[in-house]
């Protein structure tokens, strides 16, 4: 009985993996982040996922502190996150944040704030979506693996 349980949650993750893929949120390279995840390290795809999380929430704050001057938007310093956030959500798969990324960089390199501002609001929007998205999963991995009986301390 336990396998079924099993089962029907790595179904369910299927599905969500399928539908990220089909929204265009992820791309193949979140299918390799996973394949780097074997028994040695069982929850490598979460700890890498939520330490790209935990840095794209200071990009954010610093994107956000920096638009937010009327007077002085520093835009080489906004390119200059906005690149390590696109490198950083190239890396996990992240591709619609990554779009975002590039169409926020094309505002910044004309200095135009209110076109940096409206990507900053989608780029929030994206980044909220996939953390949402990323924790469901990563509940549902957990859910099939004490299903399976398998126990991994659980990350937050």
């Amino acid at each position: 009985m336990l396998g079924l349980g099993a089962d029907r949650l790595r179904a369910d993750m299927n599905r969500l993996l399928a539908l990220l893929f089909h929204q265009g949120v992820l791309d193949e390279q979140f299918l390799q982040l996973q394949q780097l995840q074997d028994e040695s390290s069982p929850n490598f795809v979460s700890e890498v996922v939520n330490i790209y999380f935990h840095e794209s929430e200071k990009l954010l704050r610093n994107l956000r502190g920096l638009l937010m001057d009327r007077e002085c938007s520093d835009y080489k310093k906004i390119g200059t996150h906005l690149n390590q956030f696109m490198g950083s959500s190239s890396s996990i798969g992240a591709k619609r944040i990554r779009n975002v990324c590039v169409a926020f960089r094309a505002a910044s390199e004309q200095n135009n704030r209110a076109g940096c501002l409206r990507a900053l609001e989608l780029l929030e929007h994206e980044y909220c979506y996939l953390k949402n998205k990323m924790h469901e999963l990563f509940q549902l991995e957990q859910q099939r693996l004490l299903a399976a009986g398998v126990r991994y301390p659980m990350q937050n």
